[in-house]
């Protein structure tokens, strides 16, 4: 995927994929974007998508809910030419994507959006944090943003963000995976700093990794370096990482995936399955949710792993307590119950 989107101990009963004749759905999609005419023009893209064409779209997948994670922060991509107030700009398409959300409030949630190295973007974090329509989360792209995590500026400017969302009880999606199209580095080193100086900043929100740490697909060796930095914190019972999920959107279904396929089902039970959250992208492509779910079942999990996943629900759900996900394997039986 390009840089603009780009437990508890259980018992595996079945070893090889679930049959989609048996299959439960997600009941949400926990990785999705709508298109307003301002962003579909900056990505070239010949119409909007609004929340009721997604909406269509859930249902066809039948999946009920969904959370939206604005695009404002690509206005701030500094690998653009420079756009004309650019903040109230970005304070726009965030206001667009909760009037969006307020159509069908039982349905879909809204993350605010911004670019986290911008000099408005503490304010635009706290301005969204009094909407109640984008309170819930933030969503940032250090691709699209371009964050160098071995620039001490871009750490420390990080931690600022990370913190103000602590601060506002405001959950973090973050696409963690470097800019590709300028090859920046990422893997291992990038990780360990994000956990070390970055994550620590937010002890008390859930932080959700995009696309299993990487940008798309699977084929990237330093993604799967990062997330194995993760891995290992998680199987030492890292406090840091309590409150970690990761977010399978864009994996399957997507480059030499299925070459990989027993890798990422490896990687996901190493993470734990509590931990895992279905989610597809931009459905406004060809990859729509019921897309992204039929290569999600195509993975080598069992009927009780893909249960789990199914009914997973992190703490930033209005539904769900606010309770860590347990580092040491465990989890509270609220965590994934609908």
């Amino acid at each position: 995927m390009n840089n603009a989107f780009a437990c508890c101990g259980l018992i595996f009963l079945l070893p090889g994929p679930w049959s989609a004749l048996a299959q439960e759905n997600p009941r949400a999609d926990y990785h999705e974007h709508l298109l307003s005419p301002a962003v579909a023009r900056i990505l070239g893209q010949p119409k909007p998508f609004l929340a009721r064409d997604l909406i269509a779209e859930m249902d066809a997948a039948g999946i009920r809910r969904a959370v939206i994670l604005s695009l404002a922060y690509q206005f701030g991509d500094p690998n653009r030419p420079p756009i004309q107030d650019e903040y109230a700009q970005v304070m726009k398409e965030n206001d667009w994507t909760a009037d969006q959300v307020k159509e069908y409030p039982g349905r879909l949630l809204a993350f605010c959006g911004v670019d986290p190295l911008r000099e408005y973007a503490l304010s635009e974090i706290d301005r969204c944090s009094r909407n109640p329509y984008l309170s819930a989360g933030l969503k940032l792209h250090f691709g699209n943003s371009d964050v160098d995590l071995d620039n001490p500026d871009h750490v420390r400017k990080l931690r600022e963000i990370f913190r103000a969302a602590d601060y506002h009880h405001m959950a973090i999606v973050v696409h963690l995976h470097a800019n590709i199209d300028h090859h920046r580095p990422y893997g291992a080193k990038e990780a360990q700093i994000f956990l070390n100086e970055v994550l620590s900043a937010a002890p008390d929100i859930p932080v959700q990794v995009a696309h299993l740490a990487g940008g798309g697909g699977y084929d990237d060796p330093g993604a799967d370096a990062a997330l194995s930095l993760f891995l290992n914190a998680i199987a030492r019972r890292d406090t840091r990482v309590s409150h970690l999920y990761f977010d399978i959107s864009g994996v399957a279904g997507l480059g030499d995936w299925k070459n990989r396929k027993q890798l990422i089902a490896s990687r996901i039970r190493e993470a734990g399955v509590h931990r895992i959250l279905f989610g597809s992208d931009g459905a406004w492509t060809s990859f729509t949710p019921l897309r992204a779910e039929e290569a999600f079942r195509e993975l080598p999990l069992s009927r009780e792993e893909f249960r789990v996943i199914d009914t997973n629900v992190p703490t930033y759900m209005p539904e769900s307590r606010s309770v860590p996900v347990h580092p040491q394997g465990t989890r509270d039986s609220n965590v994934s119950a609908r």
